[in-house]
């Protein structure tokens, strides 16, 4: 389980604002907002913790609310310094959570791939920092001015956020740096002083920390770039059976289907829902139905398959998807379902809020052949397409 830790509670002086730079307009919405969808279109992450200014969390809190996310997340006060607030933040971890990631909200540039891969790397060594090699000549230099030395440029890299860590292994920097009172520049270099190393990894010169207000006009071009890039379609499929059995409703395409027998399951067993949210996970790489809703979880027994529809919806659009169409079949000797495919076709696409026309349900028989055929079971298979315009 992996918690970033969102740094948010500092002012942002430099920039000129009496705002806090982190809600100043940013392409339509507040540069914060951009940063926390960036995070949670991540594959790894599986929850966020917020770090707000005290009279800030409340507006905080509210921002994050209308986001809709699709992960848990909370919002503590912060310190008046960032280490403090990050300290606040290492109090409040789930339990879960073995692996934590620091970012900066004024970082919104950063790519959902640099966190995976940044998060990767903790796992393998402890800790890792997204940073790029530096392109100019750097001097040391007295406290008169005067160079003293001009290291190595190759051996140079710019450090950014997001960094992550193993959960002890960070707690324990913390520790000491407070056990020492020592202030340290980034969440890494407290780590350092513990003897442990940090694996450095690739990360981009676009995903800079907004500082001055010209920052904030070069993110306005890269988002505008972004935003203007060509949509990358992706496909999925997916298939599913269950048994019928007595004493069960019939649930196909979120239409209760008169029959003297149901389909066996878990939760409401729409097989045909189960096929689509199949195909949708599996073209955005998100795994399968029963890695987010597992038959072991008393939560979802009995659930509509429709509400678990909406919920891969959300989870889609939290990655940075959209849905394109769906085209699924359903297979079953018995009941006639030609009456129903309107409903399914009409239910399926406000689940998915797609139009109807987008949405393509069918139903065949196996000619007596087979499960199906024999009234054993009902199967369906069904495809999807979706759109990311991720850049």
């Amino acid at each position: 389980m992996v918690c970033v830790i969102i740094a948010a509670a500092g002012q942002g002086k430099r920039m000129g604002s009496t705002v806090n730079k982190v809600l100043l307009p940013l392409a339509g919405k507040p540069v914060l907002a951009h940063t926390i969808q960036a995070v949670c279109q991540a594959k790894a992450v599986t929850s966020i913790i917020l770090t707000a200014a005290a009279e800030e969390t409340e507006k905080m809190s509210m921002l994050l609310a209308e986001l809709n996310l699709s992960i848990p997340w909370q919002v503590v006060p912060g310190g008046s310094e960032r280490q403090y607030s990050i300290a606040n933040a290492l109090q409040a971890l789930p339990p879960s959570a073995k692996i934590v990631a620091v970012h900066d909200g004024a970082r919104p540039l950063a790519g959902p791939g640099l966190f995976d891969q940044v998060i990767e790397a903790a796992r393998l060594y402890q800790a890792a920092v997204a940073a790029v090699p530096v392109k100019d000549t750097i001097k040391i230099t007295d406290h008169s001015g005067w160079v003293t030395d001009t290291p190595e440029r190759s051996t140079l890299w710019s450090v950014q956020t997001p960094q992550a860590f193993d959960r002890q292994l960070l707690a324990s920097a913390y520790e000491l740096a407070a056990k020492e009172g020592y202030l340290g520049t980034d969440d890494a270099s407290l780590v350092e002083r513990l003897g442990a190393r940090v694996k450095v990894v690739a990360g981009s010169y676009q995903n800079m920390k907004l500082t001055t207000p010209e920052d904030l006009h070069f993110a306005e071009t890269v988002l505008a770039k972004r935003q203007a890039a060509k949509p990358v379609i992706r496909a999925g499929i997916g298939y599913d059976v269950h048994r019928l059995v007595p004493e069960r409703r019939l649930i196909l395409g979120g239409v209760a289907v008169p029959y003297e027998l149901g389909l066996a399951g878990h939760s409401d067993a729409d097989v045909l829902l189960h096929a689509v949210k199949d195909a949708l996970l599996g073209a955005a790489g998100l795994g399968d139905i029963g890695k987010h809703f597992p038959d072991t979880d008393e939560r979802y027994k009995g659930i509509s398959s429709m509400k678990l529809l909406a919920e891969v919806h959300k989870l889609l659009n939290n990655h940075g998807y959209i849905v394109n169409n769906i085209d699924a079949t359903i297979v079953a000797q018995k009941p006639k379902l030609a009456a129903y495919i309107a409903q399914m076709n009409s239910n399926i696409a406000a689940a998915l809020d797609i139009d109807v026309t987008q949405v393509n349900v069918k139903a065949t028989t196996t000619e007596g052949l087979g499960f199906a055929g024999q009234g054993e079971g009902v199967a369906a298979y069904a495809t999807a397409t979706i759109a990311s315009v991720q850049a």
